[in-house]
């Protein structure tokens, strides 16, 4: 098998491909141009969509050449792929701006030139085109039987399938059709929930040029215990530092379970093999540290991860910076007065809700600086502080934040 289909499989990227043998041998003859698409529906990508950007940088660096294509035209009516209801329509104006974020981060992650690794909008072919024109052309190639036999389509036929999403599978064929006819791309690469899209693909390319095409999934991610991989309790673990910090990114890597190292380590960090099984094998902890580093470097840059990292030995191993830890500012005329723990942890950012905050205390979670706090009357006050006038705020094992006065 091809030197860098052997490194998607053996970290983790292969579900299934269209044609294995004829994949790698086209890859073994020279540089292979390839495409992964990108959904514009949010101002941010989130670590979910990131996968395909792994793989892509690992097909990049074993020399050949990437497409990232942002979904401008298709973002327009939306993949009805895994889900169980039309997606809520976005104005055109919101899809170029969410464009133009993501591209940005792609940018910062995989660095286009134009020439080894380029960014394409199928907004340029897809937003002007005629109608009539595209069904004489596009969708004498397709069945509505053959289309309906999709697990994409099988699923929303129980809940409801708008014609317009009907339409997706046709936009996206086309997408690869265009890439391979501009950019001669001979590759779709993407989740295996976009398997019925990429087949569709390869075959109208085949019926409208005769060129060969291939198509390659990776499975969808969850943890050890079934949860959809990069969720957390504020939702998605979002790129966009102003959504998710640099911090509670770290923390969500440095928290994952046991049984998910090794996996993540190989799937979201470019460390040898041989490395990350040394790592894990010597400390489950110092492997959980590393795996949040570099994933953190990745996409926040060394100097965000740093300040993670110190942060977090600040609040959990002693030492590190405690400047670099969650801070909030919280006058300190309130703890001359009293504060109640309920309101403390409230504005500290803890819990969501003064009744989260209650039952915080009462199930034993809420600790001021170090202490355990049980009673939900408590007042905390001024001697609490330290010589700085601080103190440490925790919820629970893993979250804590740093309480400043002024």
């Amino acid at each position: 098998m091809n030197k860098a289909l052997e490194t998607l499989k053996t970290r983790g990227f292969f579900q299934q491909c269209t044609d294995l043998d004829g994949l790698s041998r086209l890859m073994d003859e020279g540089p292979v141009s390839f495409y992964v698409g990108f959904d514009p529906t949010g101002s941010s990508l989130h670590i979910g969509h990131m996968l395909p950007a792994f793989a892509l940088r690992h097909l990049r660096d074993a020399g050949h050449r990437p497409v990232a294509l942002i979904g401008g035209g298709t973002a327009r009516i939306g993949d009805p792929s895994g889900k169980t209801e039309m997606r809520k329509m976005i104005t055109y104006d919101q899809i170029d701006d969410n464009a133009k974020a993501i591209g940005a981060q792609l940018d910062r992650f995989i660095g286009f030139d134009g020439k080894n690794a380029l960014l394409e909008n199928n907004k340029n072919w897809l937003a002007d085109l005629n109608y009539i024109d595209f069904l004489r052309d596009i969708g004498s190639h397709f069945s509505v039987n053959r289309m309906l036999t999709f697990e994409a389509y099988k699923k929303r036929m129980e809940t409801g399938l708008t014609f317009v999403e009907f339409n997706y599978q046709l936009l996206q064929s086309y997408d690869f059709l265009q890439l391979n006819e501009r950019h001669g791309v001979r590759l779709q690469i993407g989740g295996d929930d976009q398997w019925g899209n990429i087949v569709a693909g390869i075959e109208l390319v085949r019926r409208k040029n005769g060129n060969e095409v291939f198509g390659l999934t990776f499975p969808l991610i969850t943890t050890s215990d079934g949860k959809k991989m990069g969720k957390t309790e504020k939702g998605a673990l979002f790129l966009d530092p102003a959504v998710t910090t640099p911090y509670d990114f770290f923390q969500y890597w440095r928290n994952v379970t046991d049984a998910d190292v090794r996996r993540f380590m190989l799937l979201f960090t470019f460390l040898p093999v041989d490395e990350i099984d040394a790592v894990v094998q010597q400390d489950i902890n110092a492997a959980k540290e590393r795996l949040a580093y570099e994933v953190t470097t990745l996409i926040h840059g060394k100097d965000e991860a740093d300040k993670a990292l110190a942060g977090a030995k600040a609040a959990f191993g002693g030492g590190g910076n405690r400047e670099a830890m969650p801070t909030v500012e919280i006058p300190a005329a309130r703890f001359a007065e009293g504060i109640g723990v309920i309101d403390l942890f409230f504005e500290a950012g803890l819990a969501a809700t003064k009744s989260d905050a209650r039952r915080l205390v009462q199930q034993g979670g809420a600790r001021v600086a170090e202490n355990q706090i049980n009673d939900v009357n408590a007042v905390i006050n001024n001697n609490v502080l330290d010589a700085d006038g601080e103190l440490v705020l925790r919820a629970g094992k893993k979250k804590f934040v740093r309480v400043i006065t002024g």
